[in-house]
């Protein structure tokens, strides 16, 4: 495929939802191209593409519609290869209310399918293991199975 319909494609994708630059690179290496990465820095330098704008968007998403906690938001943008800054950035954009109120919901509803569990100490495992899945902090998930304890 030609580079100017690579390049075509990649803006109608960035145009329908926020993109990363590492995402985009694979893509448009997947297709072929010979400098994948001229396509990309000139999708940065048009504002298709902007890490900054994507990690903002990705933590806001994550942790108010799929309740993740910050340490897995992190991790990912990693993988995707996020600067740093901008990962700080994002995670301090998140509404501390909201993400604290998300992990109470998450948690309590554990709690409650765990509620049958006779041993207390594979219950607490179970907890834990399950909430630091979902991105949350060890500090944050024992003081809340502490608060709620009901053996």
């Amino acid at each position: 495929m030609e580079r100017d319909e690579v390049l075509d494609r990649m803006k109608r994708l960035c145009s329908r939802g926020e993109r990363c630059r590492s995402d985009i690179l694979r893509k448009v290496m997947a297709y072929g191209v010979t400098d994948p990465e001229s396509v990309v820095e000139e999708l940065v330098r048009e504002g298709y593409i902007d890490d900054e704008r994507y990690a903002r968007a990705f933590a806001r998403d994550k942790s108010s519609l799929q309740g993740w906690g910050k340490v897995k938001i992190r991790v990912d943008l990693q993988r995707k290869r996020i600067d740093e800054s901008a990962i700080t950035a994002a995670l301090n954009e998140i509404d501390p209310i909201a993400a604290d109120t998300k992990l109470q919901k998450l948690a309590l509803s554990k709690l409650r399918q765990l509620q049958n569990e006779s041993d207390p100490n594979l219950r607490k495992a179970k907890f834990i293991r399950y909430l630091m899945g979902r991105g949350y902090a060890y500090d944050e998930i024992v003081a809340i199975y502490d608060d709620n304890r009901t053996d």
